[in-house]
């Protein structure tokens, strides 16, 4: 039995004591409830250090015990650049167009792509294939891909430092293993940026081959045509006038193909909503006024105007004029066609981006974990912190059952808490 204390002994004179016989229990009662300082605090845990010292070294031989028992962790480190977007060949080919430059759109960037990276590096495509190529499933004990992926999820560190570079930490039980997971990161990550470019840059080839047939066949129809017009008429070379004319309809009529052609492109990506569409709507709107004007009466030439209606023409010129004009409308449109499935080609044939390894993961050598250091002195501080506040919990009570009217009330409170016969 722990040992009481004894109540601080009061001394009164005679007058004092006159008539307050009755106020020395009162007085006996708030020196037993008065409350503990810092001296009765280290009294209270002076008489339960017992208790305390064995609990808490129980704590750190248990600790001691189970980080013992826990297998050893290793961190292997990889660190890249953000990946850089390659220029596309579409605009490499810009200024090989001529006339066409114009067409070409505006590039598109990324204000922070190391961010993007991050988080294509946690995707579950890239997991899925490092889960894939290295069975982790088997290795981790689990049946689904969601749990393995939970697991390789919970042992990488992927993160992008202030400097700009990419850092990605796995951990593993065994060296290698723990190297090999964090190079695997940087491989899917290519393979995924490859795939997201092939399927854009393969987009844009189908639809230019696609066109590029068509306008082929259109070509030959147009050369077959011109051969019949000059073994016919027997014209090699149209006066100048009937020159200028074909020059300007043809001109004009190349630009209304080729912002057709533009036009069907863009809505393959844009909404009917898109300003740069409906911009170009309104481009080929006016462009085909233009040709609707020349071909109905008028052509311009050089600084000044030369008006000679096509229906005053001789017929059979009329006729040799519309093959040329024919033939030249196809020409540019088949030479732009193909140079632009030439850029839509390159493009797929190459990376979308390139992924520069800055330090690539090795086998550590030392173990990363667990810390068996820190496991005991935090478990001995919350078992030494436990205990205390045991101790002092403890006391409390066992002062509150020295004074009658806390007992009672503590007594109604146990009541309280039992079942009553109604509740049963």
């Amino acid at each position: 039995m722990p040992e009481t204390y004894n109540t601080p002994k009061v001394h009164f004179d005679a007058e004092s004591t006159r008539g307050a016989a009755v106020s020395i229990p009162r007085v006996e009662r708030i020196a037993r409830n008065r409350e503990m300082d810092g001296l009765d605090l280290l009294l209270v845990l002076s008489r339960y250090k017992n208790t305390i010292v064995a609990v808490t070294l129980g704590a750190a031989i248990l600790a001691a015990i189970i980080s013992l028992l826990l297998p050893k962790m290793y961190t292997a480190t990889t660190t890249i650049l953000p990946p850089q977007q390659n220029q596309s060949a579409a605009s490499a080919l810009t200024g090989q167009i001529g006339v066409l430059s114009g067409l070409s759109g505006a590039d598109l960037g990324l204000k922070n792509p190391s961010d993007l990276f991050v988080a294509l590096l946690k995707s579950r495509s890239i997991q899925d294939g490092i889960v894939s190529q290295f069975d982790l499933r088997r290795v981790y004990s689990v049946k689904q891909y969601e749990n393995a992926r939970g697991k390789l999820n919970s042992r990488s560190e992927i993160s992008a430092g202030d400097e700009g570079l990419i850092s990605i930490s796995v951990s593993d039980r065994e060296p290698k293993r723990a190297a090999d997971l964090a190079n695997a990161y940087v491989d899917q990550l290519r393979v995924l940026n490859q795939n997201l470019a092939v399927s854009e840059a393969g987009q844009r080839r189908l639809f230019y081959e696609q066109k590029l047939g068509e306008e082929r066949e259109e070509l030959a129809q147009a050369e077959l045509a011109m051969k019949r017009a000059q073994d016919k008429t027997g014209l090699i070379q149209p006066e100048a006038q009937s020159r200028a004319i074909v020059d300007a309809v043809a001109s004009a009529r190349a630009q209304v193909g080729v912002k057709e052609v533009q036009l069907q492109a863009m809505r393959t990506y844009a909404t009917p909503n898109n300003p740069d569409l409906k911009r170009a709507e309104q481009e080929l709107a006016g462009l085909r006024g233009q040709l609707a004007s020349l071909e109905r009466s008028t052509g311009e030439l050089g600084n000044g105007n030369l008006e000679i209606p096509t229906r005053r023409l001789p017929e059979v010129e009329l006729d040799y004029i519309r093959r040329a004009r024919d033939l030249k409308y196809h020409e540019a449109l088949y030479d732009f066609l193909s140079k632009q499935l030439e850029a839509a080609r390159i493009d797929e044939a190459k990376e979308a981006v390139v992924v520069q390894v800055v330090d690539r993961a090795v086998p550590p050598e030392k173990k990363s974990g667990p810390r068996r250091t820190l496991i005991v002195l935090s478990t001995m501080a919350a078992a030494f912190l436990l205990s205390c506040l045991w101790a002092l919990v403890t006391e409390a009570l066992r002062r509150k059952q020295q004074d009658p009217q806390e007992r009672e009330r503590m007594a109604l409170l146990r009541r309280s808490w039992k079942p009553s016969r109604k509740d049963s």
